[in-house]
């Protein structure tokens, strides 16, 4: 149990990112053939696609959190003192959490409002629900990404700050 809970903080973000790219790239070709050598379209094709590429974005957000690659700006703050460095990071990280926090409760509130409508996709029939659900999961994914970051970061922090 251990080493599949290891496997999936290591690769969870990647391997449903990979699978979901797969799947929007197989219905935009299927719905391609159908429209243009079938004469025919799929009326729920795009609006799949678009909900895939919700969760895509949210879920691709957290693992930029994961690999830290979400833009970062370091001209300025690289001629800083060392000390003022890792406050400035600390605060960022904190600010970011703070975030991702509201980003959550603000995103279950609109998913429960959604819930109560019981409002469906038009094409699909699927409830609203669930690309909804992509904006509080990929945040809080997101905010548990970052809380590790700023673990792995603390040893880092001190060296510097002691230095």
């Amino acid at each position: 149990m251990k080493k599949v809970l290891k496997f999936l903080d290591d690769h969870f973000e990647e391997y449903v990112l990979i699978a979901s790219f797969f799947v929007t790239v197989t219905v935009i070709f299927v719905q391609v053939v159908a429209r243009y050598i079938f004469h025919n379209s799929l009326s729920w094709s795009e609006e799949l696609a678009r909900y895939i590429f919700v969760w895509q974005i949210w879920l691709g957000a957290a693992y930029a959190a994961k690999i830290d690659k979400h833009i970062n700006i370091t001209v300025a703050r690289e001629k800083l003192p060392q000390k003022l460095q890792v406050i400035i990071e600390v605060f960022v990280y904190l600010l970011w959490i703070a975030f991702t926090i509201f980003m959550v409760f603000k995103g279950r509130e609109l998913l429960a409002y959604i819930l109560k409508t019981k409002q469906k996709a038009p094409a699909l029939r699927i409830p609203m629900a669930i690309p909804y659900a992509s904006v509080p999961v990929g945040c809080g994914l997101m905010g548990i990404r970052l809380i590790e970051k700023i673990i792995r970061s603390i040893p880092d922090w001190k060296a510097r700050w002691n230095a």
